[in-house]
């Protein structure tokens, strides 16, 4: 049996939601309803819910001298995937919680990493590890 990753996350505007993820992140829409939408996030399934208010972030957890919004969730890119999609973000004038950087350079689980905020407030982040054995590496 092949294993994905299923999330279900609270949006406040369904068609904001379709600007986002299907525009400026590029994913496909999957099957939809008045109140939810599927999208195709690299191989996975994310499901926008509509919700009266979206919670947004909760916390900051300070993480390699950067404030990291909690909670957050994302994924593993290609170190080119996770430039290609900083320009795509870029050129649609995306305002990054943390600009992408490279994290821990020179250690155990050397990342690139970007975060930032969809319209309902949920933080997002997008990983690329320059080793991928790394990824649990301490």
């Amino acid at each position: 049996m092949t294993t994905w990753f299923h999330l279900a996350i609270p949006v406040d505007d369904l068609e904001a939601a379709r600007s986002f993820y299907g525009g400026v992140l590029g994913l496909e829409e999957g099957r939809s309803d008045k109140e939810w939408v599927d999208w195709n996030f690299y191989g996975h399934q994310l499901v926008t819910h509509a919700v009266d208010r979206a919670p947004g972030v909760g916390a900051r957890n300070p993480v390699d001298g950067h404030d990291v919004p909690v909670p957050h969730f994302g994924l593993l890119l290609s170190i080119p995937d996770f430039h290609a999609l900083a320009s795509r973000l870029r050129e649609a004038d995306i305002t990054f919680v943390i600009e992408p950087y490279l994290r821990f350079e020179g250690l155990a689980g050397e990342q690139w990493t970007m975060f930032l905020l969809d319209p309902a407030g949920n933080a997002l982040e997008f990983k690329a590890f320059r080793d991928e054995s790394q990824v649990f590496a301490r």
